[in-house]
């Protein structure tokens, strides 16, 4: 049930577009490089494999669009980001997302595994949303209607296993860019319900908020940013895959 009086979130068009094309261009990086795993020669070469679909899926499909999503939402009171817990969210998705290539992609492929490592995968993610939110600094306080708050890990937990099939199943270019479409709907739904389970209450006139770093033209910063990172990660596994199957050859 919606709270009386609580700050409306008016989310600004251009910026959750920009979130959504992120998470796709993150999603079909990660994808790419993920193939690299399970072809990796020695754990040296398969952890710098899950390193980089990792921080591909972790850091640009899922951080980066959380946080330019974050920034889309636009209410009356000044709104801030706490910086360690803003990092922090970042590494848990990471880390959660190369646990779970980690273990999906170790030895033989099996449902068994894709289980554990989506569930793992999942919690790591909605950790990461919902600790993104506690990096907000503004003179309101966050309360959730937890089964929403369910909702969105349910969500999280099955993106994550469905991403986690794709990119030990499919190969082809329009395989992969279609999935990636798939995975930034599903990606942005886990958002944006959890956005939808929080009410923002003002707190009482004179509260001390502390500052933390502003949002500004933060979002679309980090949309160019990241966008230019991945496409150049994009860019150099491409041609590495090229170059490899011309020495098979």
């Amino acid at each position: 049930m919606p709270i009386d009086h609580a700050i409306q979130c008016i989310h600004d068009p251009v910026l959750a577009i920009l979130s959504y094309v992120v998470s796709v261009l993150g999603s079909f990086t990660a994808l790419q490089l993920a193939i690299a795993i399970p072809t990796a020669v020695g754990p040296g070469q398969r952890w710098r494999a899950i390193t980089a679909a990792g921080i591909a899926m972790g850091g640009g499909a899922i951080w980066a669009m959380h946080f330019i999503a974050m920034l889309a939402c636009r209410m009356n009171v000044e709104v801030t980001y706490d910086l360690p817990i803003t990092i922090g969210s970042a590494l848990v998705a990471v880390v959660s997302c190369m646990a779970g290539l980690a273990i999906a992609g170790t030895g033989i492929f099996n449902w068994g595994k894709l289980v554990i490592a989506g569930v793992l995968m999942g919690l790591g993610v909605t950790g990461m949303h919902y600790a993104g939110m506690a990096a907000m600094l503004m003179p309101a306080d966050t309360v959730y209607n937890s089964n929403l708050v369910i909702a969105s890990a349910a969500i999280a937990i099955v993106a994550s296993i469905v991403a986690l099939w794709l990119a030990f199943n499919l190969r082809g270019w329009g395989q992969m860019l279609g999935s990636a479409l798939v995975m930034g709907v599903a990606v942005c739904g886990m958002h944006y319900t959890g956005m939808l389970a929080a009410s923002f209450v003002p707190q009482a006139a004179g509260a001390t908020v502390a500052r933390g770093i502003s949002g500004g033209y933060l979002g679309v910063g980090i949309f160019v940013v990241t966008t230019a990172l991945l496409a150049a990660v994009l860019t150099l596994s491409l041609v590495r895959q090229r170059q490899r199957a011309t020495v098979r050859i």
